[in-house]
């Protein structure tokens, strides 16, 4: 039962997006924007081609697009309390915890369709595979595995915080220090030693590593492995604190 209403309500979230064109344009063109800037503005400086930055830069960018993708989790279900919209849930006899499951579901559509798009231009662009097609089945299965913690922690953020400007704050605060003080963009070892020690324990760089093995061929299995129990973490601990918080709020 509890299933067939987070895919109702999944559907409701989907639905609304497609409705919406301004939300589709966003969730397309903003990734696209990401990797023409960074390719074309700071692969010849960093790399000395676009073509040897578009090999390094797109496995990041990919968990970075995850990251300011899930955002939209928490202004989404915060923006439901506001509206009213979660009074009216709360009258239904459906599970409380399926109006957040639910959203978490449709972001996560959002996000492969985000991946999609971007993977499906670098590739135009001159992005080769080298982990054969088991890193390519791995790395969908890391996106949209880090898209479900992602929205997960999102989710509480949406819930536990009061209005929408102090989501978007909150949630800008926390993704842009940890995605740019990481590996994404460029190679750890070209930071001062003092960011060095933060960036290898960031979970991001972890994240951009763990891909780029898959993505790309080499060792991945330490990176994977730290990617997994990161992101079985964050699903579990903001599950959890998610729907906890949500039923007492709804």
């Amino acid at each position: 039962m509890t299933l067939t209403q987070t895919a109702v309500m999944a559907r409701r979230n989907l639905l609304h997006v497609l409705s919406d064109p301004q939300q589709m344009i966003g969730m397309s063109i903003q990734p696209l924007m990401f990797l023409l800037l960074f390719v074309y503005v700071f692969g010849g400086a960093i790399s000395g081609s676009t073509r040897s930055y578009l090999q390094f830069v797109l496995p990041g960018l990919l968990i970075q697009g995850i990251a300011f993708g899930t955002t939209q989790t928490a202004i989404g279900l915060n923006a439901d309390f506001q509206h009213g919209l979660i009074d009216r849930f709360r009258s239904l006899p459906m599970a409380r915890s399926a109006v957040v499951a639910g959203r978490v579901t449709a972001d996560i559509v959002r996000t492969a369709w985000s991946s999609v798009i971007i993977v499906g231009v670098a590739v135009a662009l001159g992005f080769r595979f080298h982990g054969g097609v088991a890193g390519v089945v791995g790395a969908v299965a890391l996106v949209l595995a880090l898209g479900v913690g992602m929205c997960w922690l999102m989710a509480f953020l949406g819930v536990a915080l009061r209005s929408p400007e102090s989501v978007q704050a909150t949630g800008f605060m926390l993704v842009l220090p940890l995605t740019f003080a990481s590996s994404v963009l460029v190679p750890a070892a070209s930071m001062p030693g003092w960011l060095q020690a933060f960036v290898k324990i960031n979970p991001i760089t972890i994240f951009a590593e763990a891909m780029r093995g898959l993505m790309l061929g080499g060792p991945v299995a330490t990176h994977l492995l730290q990617a997994a129990a990161w992101i079985v973490g964050l699903s579990l601990v903001f599950g959890t604190l998610t729907v906890s918080r949500y039923r007492r709020r709804a």
